[in-house]
């Protein structure tokens, strides 16, 4: 039986933006004190951090640690969190509730998101890449999260829903800053992202196009009330966001990664066939999710040889397992390698919450890869590493900016 382990208050760690901009170090570091840690995130938000592998994967499915919010309502509301109110927050979606809910909401958008139905996209995702690098100047220098990283994600999942052209502009700032729990203009971006997608429905409603909002209005109004309204603005909500900032992160973590080892740049951009299997040792490598989202302690539980009160915010590091994770090839986890066959992580997470849109981020990191590889033949960072500003709050791990010098081919 583990045995049961008190940490003092002076053991806790602080997630904060000088954390945040550090993390790789800061996580090899508390993995070898231990594979758990008592913590503070944003807001002043105290609970518990897992940064082991084996650990991980067992918080990730612990049949105690639940997504519902109202199990921690006091540690949440003493922290400043808002629950329920879709105002200044996602609402109710798939990664705040447990099965049967769950379930039902998960099995509803699946169908957008299955590998073969993400496949026929791969076209339109080339042509945006394509038409992204086709506006750039032939030579210069410009930021790449500006000008590709963020535009491609965001004009797909903006397809995907419906999002009017005219609107795109709204809905990517307002996504942007929608993760970055302690930045000023976080409730702002998701009272807007809840007024523009409102209106949204309104407008499928009285008149549904082709398109996953339109389903998801449909599932709402015509399927035996499947989907609470509060349930189906929730998840337009969830689906702007992790599909838009996920790979934002994923593609800037990618690019940062192969200007500081040029060699490796070189060999992806000479066997573009190792694409596909580089975004995998990408997502290894330095993942864009860092942290899972929430869980809650329904009861008293131990955890790792910690005892975990009941009510208490548990948040598993993603990255930090990712880097603990054994590698079928024996490698060391700080060393990137693009050739490396069957890369293991756990960026997408674990459990019945593993990560939705998988197919799709993977679809588009590849295709954005090999297409702007192959049009900029010169490509290198223009700007110190240490002058680099990464996410400093939320789940995310990313850049703000990256700014590159390039030339097209």
């Amino acid at each position: 039986m583990s045995q049961r382990r008190q940490l003092s208050h002076d053991d806790q760690v602080v997630i904060n933006p000088t954390f945040k901009a550090n993390a790789p170090a800061q996580y090899a570091r508390l993995r070898k004190m231990g594979p758990i840690h008592s913590a503070q995130f944003d807001l002043g938000l105290t609970g518990w951090l897992v940064v082991g592998h084996d650990l991980a994967k067992e918080a990730l499915t612990h049949p105690a640690l639940a997504k519902d919010s109202r199990l921690a309502s006091e540690a949440l509301t003493a922290a400043g969190y808002v629950l329920h109110d879709p105002a200044v927050g996602f609402g109710r979606q798939m990664l705040a509730v447990d099965p049967p809910d769950h379930t039902r909401l998960r099995r509803l958008v699946s169908a957008a998101f299955t590998p073969r139905r993400t496949a026929l996209l791969a076209p339109r995702i080339e042509q945006i890449a394509n038409d992204l690098i086709d506006a750039m100047p032939p030579a210069g220098e410009l930021d790449l999260v500006e000008s590709f990283n963020s535009p491609l994600p965001v004009t797909v999942i903006a397809e995907l829903l419906g999002v009017p052209e005219d609107h795109r502009n709204d809905f990517r700032r307002w996504s942007s800053h929608a993760l970055q729990l302690a930045s000023p203009q976080h409730r702002t971006a998701l009272a807007g992202l809840h007024e523009l997608l409102g209106e949204l429905i309104v407008r499928k409603r009285s008149t549904p196009e082709d398109d996953l909002l339109s389903a998801l209005v449909a599932a709402r109004d015509e399927d035996d009330g499947r989907l609470s309204e509060e349930e189906l603005l929730g998840t337009a909500m969830l689906l702007v966001v992790a599909g838009h900032e996920t790979t934002v992160n994923l593609l800037g973590n990618a690019f940062l990664a192969l200007l500081l080892h040029p060699e490796q740049l070189h060999i992806l951009r000479d066997e573009p066939e190792l694409t596909a299997g580089a975004v995998e040792e990408f997502l290894r490598f330095d993942t864009s999710v860092e942290h899972a989202t929430n869980r809650y302690a329904a009861e008293d539980l131990m955890l790792g040889g910690v005892s975990i009160p009941q009510g208490s915010v548990v948040v598993v590091a993603l990255s930090s397992a990712t880097h603990d994770t054994p590698q079928a090839d024996g490698g060391a986890p700080t060393v990137l390698d693009v050739t490396r066959p069957n890369a293991r992580h756990m960026s997408f997470g674990h459990g019945i919450h593993y990560c939705l849109g998988a197919p799709l981020a993977r679809l588009e990191a590849t295709i954005a890869l090999r297409t702007l590889l192959s049009r900029l033949p010169e490509l290198a960072l223009a700007a110190p590493t240490d002058s680099l500003t990464w996410i400093g709050s939320g789940f995310m791990r990313g850049l703000l900016s990256l700014p590159v010098r390039y030339r097209k081919g």
